[in-house]
């Protein structure tokens, strides 16, 4: 096969293995330099044979005098292709505690992500497999960090997933197919700096490495494959675990049982399930260990970045870390309403939750955040219990007590989140209801 057509047909049995939908709306991250470049004509020429609807998207830094003339450069392409471009302009954080690298890194696909897109494609090649690992690496990642990039990341409901039709093939392979066809690419002047740590590794670990192994780009991106292999197993492995452990919450005990090693394995897969960062091996070490030292039924919080691992009675789980109680929200018929971080969904059920007969009589109805002295009646034969007593006998923590959902009918609890629908409210046999379904952010929180 002519080498023009080997490179459009590596890219197209990337884009025939993720999952496209009819029209499905892909957006090219065009720096204007040579890679992002021949993407973009790859992905007009595939265009036709896979349907789908093509723009195109380019960040501004602002760090490079000549980012102007860079973005002017994207907008002549695409005007000239017929393709929409949209272009951000972002601010870099040059104070920044990783370092300028990653200050711009950090804001460019923040800006990338608020395009209305169902996925965006990037220009990164063989030669970015090989340096990304490298840089990983050195700095000491785990099974899942060393997996590097993928050509196919499926996002999670909402969010658009990434592409990478060319990381199979070598940076020579796009320069040379970029002189074939007469491309005119801007060049970054900084992509020479060697202060820069991922210039450094491009400019002289890496002729280092080719001078005694010859193959080791794509010996290199090789072993980022067997280690997205060893990562999906450990996945694999983290789910059995959750679902030995109960499912979520999980059981303390049945936690506890596991090794070391699948305890951290476990933890570590709940949090990526949350798209939250994995906490450093010190963190984690120190979490499991005081949740290993601690007596069997005592409550812990124990923070984890944004996320924190919450221990009460026989239970474990993650919740956000939510400072703030959750605000009054008047209910008008909705099937969602929000709930700070969480949401309360409202089922219509017969026989059972709240009577629409007394929601339609009431003058209102709102969720907001339980009051001092507060008392349910869960039963028609028993008295008002405290909302204390309640919540021990539902194993709701204290620290969840304050944002635990009521919804109030007239001033009146008609239910509490996590511990049921107030007798006085509820619906008789056969009657219409609403049932109220508490769900907290994460979704493993006990009650």
């Amino acid at each position: 096969m002519h080498a023009d057509g080997a490179l459009v047909e590596a890219a197209g049995e990337v884009l025939a293995a993720a999952p496209l939908g009819a029209h499905s709306r892909i957006c090219c991250a065009l720096s204007g330099g040579v890679d992002s470049l021949v993407l973009f004509e790859v992905l007009r020429r595939l265009q036709p044979r896979f349907g789908y609807r093509l723009a195109a998207a380019h960040v501004d830094h602002g760090l490079s005098p000549h980012a102007g003339d860079w973005a002017d450069a994207c907008a002549r392409r695409c005007a000239a292709a017929g393709i929409p471009l949209q272009v951000f302009r972002v601010g870099v954080d040059r104070d920044h505690p990783h370092g300028l690298e990653a200050a711009a890194r950090s804001a460019r696909y923040g800006a990338l992500e608020r395009v209305a897109c169902d996925w965006l494609v990037f220009g990164h090649h063989l030669d970015d497999q090989a340096e990304t690992l490298l840089f990983r690496l050195l700095r000491g990642t785990g099974v899942r960090g060393a997996a590097a990039m993928r050509p196919v990341v499926v996002a999670a409901a909402g969010a658009p997933g990434r592409l990478r039709p060319l990381l199979a093939v070598r940076r020579e392979q796009i320069l040379d197919w970029a002189r074939r066809n007469a491309l005119d690419w801007v060049e970054d002047e900084s992509n020479d700096e060697t202060r820069f740590t991922r210039n450094a590794i491009r400019h002289r670990l890496v002729p280092v490495a080719e001078a005694l192994f010859p193959a080791a780009v794509p010996v290199l991106a090789r072993a980022a494959d067997h280690f997205a292999e060893a990562d999906a197993l450990l996945g694999e492995l983290a789910a059995g675990d959750v679902a030995a452990c109960g499912g979520e919450p999980l059981d303390r005990a049945r936690l506890r049982a596991l090794s070391p090693a699948r305890q951290a394995n476990l933890l570590r897969w709940l949090l990526q399930q949350r798209g939250a960062p994995t906490p450093s091996r010190a963190r984690l070490d120190d979490v499991l260990q005081q949740l290993r030292d601690c007596p069997p039924a005592q409550a812990l919080r124990l923070s984890l970045g944004a996320w924190v691992c919450c221990a009460y009675r026989d239970a474990l789980w993650l919740e956000p870390a939510i400072a703030a109680v959750p605000e009054r929200c008047v209910w008008q018929g909705e099937a969602v309403l929000p709930w700070g971080a969480d949401e309360v969904c409202f089922v219509g059920v017969t026989g059972e939750g709240v009577s629409r007969v007394r929601l339609a009589r009431a003058a209102a109805v709102y969720l907001a955040p339980r009051v001092a002295g507060m008392r349910l009646r869960l039963s028609p034969a028993r008295p008002r219990r405290e909302f204390r007593k309640l919540c021990q006998e539902a194993a709701i923590p204290e620290w969840v007590r304050d944002r635990l959902p009521v919804l109030w009918v007239d001033a009146e609890p008609a239910w509490v989140g996590g511990i049921g629908v107030a007798a006085e409210f509820a619906c008789a046999p056969g009657e219409a209801g609403v049932l109220p379904c508490w769900r907290p952010a994460g979704g493993s929180s006990p009650g």
